[in-house]
């Protein structure tokens, strides 16, 4: 058990990386709801189904559909270089 909680963690330690280094504000959204969702499972394993119940519907849910309405209602960084 405890290997399959270090490697969520290392999981989440490498999205978060990822998400910081994404110049995509897409894939740094998605990066950051994959660290949700393995803090999501590290909350259940850890007999906290509560807390792993409101950091998934919340932090990997809804979060990121309004970070994705939000990116969506911008324009691209590649369409601002088509028009200079």
């Amino acid at each position: 058990m405890i290997v399959f909680q270090t490697f969520l963690v290392l999981v989440m330690i490498v999205a978060a990386l990822a998400a910081a280094g994404f110049r995509d504000l897409l894939g740094s959204v998605i990066a950051c709801s994959l660290v949700s969702l393995m803090a999501s499972i590290i909350f259940y394993f850890l007999q906290a189904p509560d807390v792993a119940m409101a950091e998934a519907s919340i932090g990997a849910g809804l979060t990121t559909a309004i970070f994705i309405f939000a990116i969506s209602k911008t324009k691209r960084h590649e369409e601002n270089e088509k028009t200079d």
